[in-house]
């Protein structure tokens, strides 16, 4: 089914007529939760991958031997829902006995913090689904996105680290049948559910604390007038500029830090938002952004979370590309 974002609640270009220099659009994903396919643009499905290719993994010196594995987490995913379907509910000594062996760490003996292991693949994207998908480099059209289980990278040793990989679909004539996992992970959320995705390109327009200053001052003075109580209207930022969930292109939000330049490390040119991951589809400030299909009580359901990823403190990932060549390493911000 398609999903369809409701009209805004202002026009915001009648409002304030210069954001139109200021405009552009995004792909929201709408991920679902399904059975994708490896030629499917997805989240948490098999990816077409070469096999005669070695698997992405991660070289960074880290602790990486101890953690819980994927298809435990899985599992208890599954029986989480089964039960509150109301399917086979145990009793609840027997229940709680099997949710804390699935829940149970375990520890990859001889596992140096050297050694490499496998990336999550976490989602692929073709270009023929999404129309904000900038094109790779030298004819590639499908976008695949890993990261690692643990978050014990960069300057602060609690940083993530995110791999985006190029391919040319109709030249992946063999692709992987088993797909490479790390034996266990840092971090449960890093683990995505299977999803079809729904794309539909959006409006959208620029973080308003990237606007020039007397739009800005406008645009917050519309907000707050005199006499009104504060969120009496709807907020720019999370009603009428930049939508919710997981996207293509677009502008990215900056509303847990300040902005702050993304520069390619090759070659000094201006990244631009590629792809955006959420942590839900939704939230409090956000339902004006529910698509229609969905109605009104998915507020109450848990549509909200289908991919069951989280990054940050329940944040967003926003990944840039270089756009002089897409070749060169991503960057990228958790907000």
């Amino acid at each position: 089914m398609a999903r369809t974002t409701p009209p805004r609640p202002f026009d915001p270009e009648v409002l304030f007529p210069a954001l139109a220099a200021h405009r552009g659009t995004t792909t929201r994903l709408h991920p679902r939760p399904g059975e994708p396919s490896v030629t499917d643009s997805h989240v948490g499905g098999p990816l077409l991958w070469p096999a005669d290719t070695p698997w992405p993994v991660c070289t960074h010196p880290h602790p990486r031997d101890r953690g819980r594995r994927p298809q435990d987490i899985r599992l208890e995913r599954f029986l989480g829902e089964f039960w509150l379907r109301g399917g086979g509910k145990p009793a609840g000594e027997e229940k709680q006995e099997l949710l804390g062996a699935l829940q149970d760490e375990y520890e990859v003996a001889g596992l140096e913090d050297t050694e490499p292991i496998p990336l999550l693949g976490v989602a692929q994207f073709h270009r023929r689904d999404i129309p904000d998908l900038p094109a790779g480099p030298d004819g590639c059209d499908l976008l695949q996105l890993f990261w690692c289980p643990f978050d014990r990278h960069g300057e602060t040793g609690y940083g993530m680290h995110v791999d985006l990989r190029w391919q040319r679909s109709h030249e992946v004539t063999d692709p992987i049948t088993r797909q490479p996992e790390p034996e266990v992970v840092g971090y449960d959320e890093y683990v995505p559910e299977p999803c079809v995705l729904h794309p539909e390109q959006v409006t959208t327009y620029q973080y308003v604390g990237l606007l020039p200053t007397e739009l800005n001052t406008a645009i917050t003075d519309w907000e707050s007038p005199p006499g009104l109580q504060r969120g009496a209207r709807p907020c720019y930022q999370y009603d009428l500029s930049i939508p919710p969930g997981w996207r293509i292109g677009g502008f990215a939000s900056w509303h847990v830090t300040d902005p702050y330049p993304m520069d390619c490390a090759s070659c000094g040119q201006a990244m631009a938002l590629v792809l955006t991951v959420d942590s839900s589809e939704w939230d409090g400030g956000t339902y004006s952004w529910i698509p229609v299909e969905d109605g009104p009580s998915a507020r109450e359901r848990k549509e909200g979370m289908p991919t069951k990823v989280i990054v940050g403190r329940w944040g967003e990932l926003n990944v840039f590309g270089c756009p002089a060549d897409p070749a060169h390493p991503p960057r990228w911000s958790v907000q």
